[in-house]
């Protein structure tokens, strides 16, 4: 077992309650703290939750950044496998929330049959998704434009998090989301995911076509930088080819911090909405 005593804490706790559970998973450069204006809204609708972190995970953000050694090395299947085990020890299937490499490991879990319904927000793209623009390439230079990232956690500048997560709100606001929540993270899922269309055995793939995959909404900003809406319309088209619901919404004047921002209520708002019509 990989899973950590808060994890398993709150799978207990989901188990023991009696509501349908959602399960939100977080992207680099955060952790699961990042989702609780999330998680109280989720709760207070009648939702039980979990935000399961990735494997190594400090509690903290604090504690992480005093040890960013410890996210480096951590790839895609590594990490979906631990959010399948968080997911499987639940009674029932939950819906599945989340954001950037967390949307792509959403997909995943969703391919595995895991999920009742799930919300990929600004989702990582997988192998298959073919749009490559400019800001997306900008935005990963921190950690492709040195091969050697790859087995290293990388911590991003405030000005390359403004331009990759930040782009859409003033400096003010940036710079507190920055303080209060960027981390370090691992260079290797970015690899992973750049190469996958050129990789036939790369841990970067999604299974859209399962008929267990259940009802999907992906989520978009309209500003992103690191997952345009190219990228969330291409990963749309590839997951709409199966029989279960498949909505795709953009997020006007959003940046890539969407889900955490100042303005996180109108994202959640849609991707409860959708929870709820279809768990």
């Amino acid at each position: 077992m990989t899973l950590t005593a808060r994890e398993v804490q709150e799978i207990d706790r989901a188990n023991s309650d009696g509501r349908k559970a959602v399960v939100f998973v977080h992207g680099l450069w955060l952790l699961p703290v990042a989702w609780q204006p999330w998680r109280e809204l989720f709760e207070q609708n009648g939702y039980v939750t979990l935000a399961p972190g990735w494997p190594d995970d400090p509690e903290t953000v604090a504690e992480a950044r005093a040890h960013p050694e410890v996210f480096a090395n951590k790839r895609i299947k590594q990490v979906t496998d631990h959010m399948a085990e968080a997911v499987g020890r639940l009674k029932a299937k939950p819906a599945v929330i989340g954001h950037s490499f967390g949307g792509l490991i959403t997909q995943q879990l969703a391919g595995r049959g895991l999920a009742a319904a799930s919300v990929p927000i600004d989702p990582a793209p997988f192998r298959g998704v073919l749009p490559l623009p400019f800001s997306s390439i900008k935005g990963g230079l921190p950690v492709l434009g040195n091969p050697a990232n790859f087995g290293r956690s990388v911590t991003l500048t405030f000005d390359q998090f403004r331009y990759a997560f930040a782009n859409a709100l003033s400096e003010d606001e940036a710079r507190r989301l920055y303080d209060e929540h960027a981390v370090a993270a691992s260079g290797a899922p970015l690899f992973q995911a750049a190469f996958a269309n050129l990789n036939p055995l790369t841990e970067a793939k999604v299974d859209t076509l399962t008929p267990e995959r259940g009802p999907m909404l992906i989520l978009d900003g309209e500003k992103d930088h690191l997952v345009p809406w190219a990228i969330a319309h291409a990963s749309y088209q590839k997951q709409k080819r199966n029989q279960s619901v498949t909505l795709i919404q953009k997020i006007p004047g959003r940046g890539h911090s969407l889900v955490f921002d100042g303005g996180w209520g109108e994202v959640a708002e849609a991707a409860l909405a959708f929870v709820k019509e279809h768990h």
